[in-house]
């Protein structure tokens, strides 16, 4: 279902998506894509997709646009119709972001039982610290539901244009 649904999703931007591509060529060059490793579940490696934001450890003018309306994570659609990602989730992180975090326990696997989500309750917290984010993560896994997903999807949905401390 999450496959169709993001396959739809990926034919009705795919105007929107190429606008954006053309615009980050014009004002950044190739490539229009930024492409990273990134741990999934079961700690399995996979190639996350995004449209580049960042030139020079620098956020573009383009970027800051697509960032704040989300539109730099379209291509993540691609990560789901591969199934390395769901709509919902906890965040795929980098290697070097679970070393950071110190997230090698074995308290810390419940969060890779799960495909990583383009958005997830870590991301709507207007609360961003390490230990807020594992624990909203770890009750998300634990509580995990369809109609969670509907609901916390529908709020990332609204994000850009209310802000997180608005749309709750």
């Amino acid at each position: 279902m999450q496959r169709l649904f993001a396959l739809t999703i990926l034919f009705l931007l795919f105007p929107i998506s190429v606008l954006v591509a053309v615009a980050i060529i014009v004002t950044s060059g190739y490539p229009f894509l930024f492409l990273q490793d990134r741990v999934g579940k079961n700690q399995k490696p996979f190639v996350i997709y995004k449209f580049k934001s960042m030139q020079n450890h620098q956020v573009t003018s383009i970027g800051k646009v697509i960032r704040k309306t989300g539109l730099d994570e379209i291509p993540q659609l691609i990560n789901i119709l591969k199934g390395e990602m769901s709509f919902v989730g906890p965040r795929p992180l980098t290697q070097y972001d679970i070393q950071r975090l110190k997230w090698t326990s074995r308290e810390h696997e419940i969060r890779w039982s799960v495909n990583p989500g383009i958005t997830g309750p870590a991301q709507l917290s207007v609360i961003c610290n390490a230990d807020n984010s594992f624990q909203l993560d770890k009750n998300y896994i634990k509580t995990k539901s369809s109609i969670n997903d509907f609901k916390l999807f529908t709020r990332s949905l609204l994000i850009p244009f209310f802000g997180k401390s608005k749309v709750k």
